[in-house]
């Protein structure tokens, strides 16, 4: 798959929204990317999923991982696949959350990947935080990180940010317009902040407070 029918598949199934949104940051936006959409789609899941193991298949990847909650489900079927593709076990398992900003790698699956080289997968990166603290947790746990690869980057993520491993790839990579609060020329227009998509309800309240 190329960057086209990656895009494509993603409009297909939702996943791209135009309006007015409220990110993550606090920035304002008119397109937002609905990356859960997908989800529930699961031939498209396991397509753009077939297309990231496509692209690590002679790295010798035994074990998958990603953060929870999406990106667990990518691990999976990413898994899945590389098995297929190599006919040998691929493992694919996931970090938690540890209630402070990071993630930890618990339920046995720190034991799974020890030892093993182990990719990272991520839905949608924006800064590279959470892949980073994924790689982080992985090497902690005695794995060895032989990459990590975004469905869509968001935001330029460099290799750097995301935690140096040898190889960072991403498909599809994509610029949203978008602005501080007080710049924001959707406001401007009187534009309705969209509530249930990002967190524009928390931004309404606040500014009804």
């Amino acid at each position: 798959m190329d960057e086209a029918q990656v895009l494509e598949l993603l409009q297909k199934v939702g996943a791209f929204r135009s309006g007015h949104f409220v990110f993550t940051s606090g920035r304002h936006s008119d397109s937002y990317v609905l990356k859960d959409a997908m989800y529930a789609y699961t031939r498209e899941t396991s397509q753009v999923c077939r297309e990231m193991a496509e692209r690590f298949k002679d790295a010798g990847v035994e074990a998958v991982i990603g953060p929870a909650i999406g990106a667990a489900i990518l691990a999976q079927w990413t898994a899945h696949h590389l098995s297929e593709m190599t006919g040998r076990e691929v493992f694919g398992v996931y970090a938690d959350k540890d209630g402070k900003g990071g993630f930890i790698i618990k339920r046995g699956y720190d034991r799974v990947i020890k030892g093993k080289k182990t990719l990272i997968v991520e839905d949608l990166t924006t800064t590279g935080g959470s892949i980073a603290k994924v790689v982080e947790a992985a090497r902690a746990a005695g794995a060895d990180v032989v990459g990590a690869i975004a469905l869509v980057n968001r935001g330029d993520v460099t290799k750097e940010q995301v935690g140096n491993p040898p190889v960072f790839a991403q498909l599809l990579n994509v610029q949203l317009d978008s602005w501080e609060e007080k710049d924001c020329e959707l406001c401007e227009k009187g534009i309705p902040v969209n509530t249930d998509i990002g967190h524009g309800r928390e931004f309404l309240a606040r500014k009804a407070a």
